[in-house]
């Protein structure tokens, strides 16, 4: 690879590595609530073993989805399904009242539930996350340049490599690092809105990426690789973040009246057991 090329893949990498982290925020916090109930020494056995075979699940769902990856209809799906996550958040948090209710109800659902038991659900919860992040990372990578990499399926070998290395450090990141993203998201908690707003934007990247598809060609072939596209999609994808930064008020202790503040403690310290 060129430097030219390296830099363009290390970007992508850089932008999944930021993206994981902070959706993994809220998924490493459920999944503390999860195995709440265990003592301490079978709270990290339930999530040595979940995320164990959680692991084992990316792997395999990710070499599926490098073979299906060419066939339109499941890229259209993708696009869909990106799009619906980043609308269901925004329309729950800005219009819906009911979050902090459901979260009472997965507190309640995990309490009783025995060590395998709670294994097996987090295992599922990891697999439901798995799914946006793994989309999402193939939507980005697919219009990376080509390398000399052999394919893997139907992805040039230096993307699937990319995608790869973002579930991991994913799973990495919602393992050692959630604490830090859960401070972070309580401090700026537009941010948590900026990156379901990312995956949407990467839905209708992929949604673009489909309708190029030669089996359609509703869109020119060549459109998704396009300078023009690719600058615009980094451009909007960038002010995004920037906007979430900055756009967010920080919260100091005064702020946090308004909220359930024993709740908010109680997460912090479910966080903190968690790593």
């Amino acid at each position: 690879m060129d430097i030219g090329l390296l830099l363009e893949y290390g970007w992508v990498l850089l932008v999944l590595i930021g993206l994981e982290g902070v959706l993994a925020a809220d998924n490493a916090l459920v999944m503390a609530i999860m195995v709440k109930h265990l003592d301490p020494e079978k709270r990290k056995k339930a999530l040595f073993y979940g995320l164990g075979g959680a692991f084992v699940f990316r792997i395999g769902s990710l070499f599926i989805i490098s073979f299906l990856v060419d066939i339109w209809q499941v890229q259209a799906i993708g696009a869909i399904y990106l799009l619906f996550l980043s609308l269901n958040h925004i329309v729950k948090k800005y219009f819906l009242s009911g979050r902090k209710k459901e979260k009472n109800e997965k507190k309640k659902a995990s309490e009783g539930s025995g060590f395998w038991m709670t294994v097996l659900k987090v295992e599922l919860a990891d697999i439901a996350f798995a799914v946006d992040s793994i989309l999402a990372a193939v939507a980005l990578a697919l219009t990376l340049p080509n390398t000399d990499l052999p394919n893997v399926g139907s992805m040039d070998g230096a993307q699937f490599g990319v995608v790869l290395a973002g579930g991991i450090i994913g799973l990495i990141i919602m393992r050692f690092a959630a604490n830090y993203f859960v401070k972070l998201l309580h401090r700026k908690p537009g941010l948590e809105t900026a990156a379901f707003m990312i995956v949407g934007w990467v839905g209708v990247k992929l949604a673009v990426y489909t309708l190029a598809h030669p089996s359609l060609g509703i869109l020119a072939e060549t459109f998704p690789k396009e300078p023009a596209w690719k600058i615009t999609f980094w451009v909007v994808l960038v002010a995004i973040a920037i906007g979430g930064w900055f756009l967010s008020s920080e919260r100091d202790e005064n702020d946090r009246e308004d909220e359930n503040e024993d709740t908010l403690e109680e997460e912090n310290k479910e966080a903190n057991e968690y790593s």
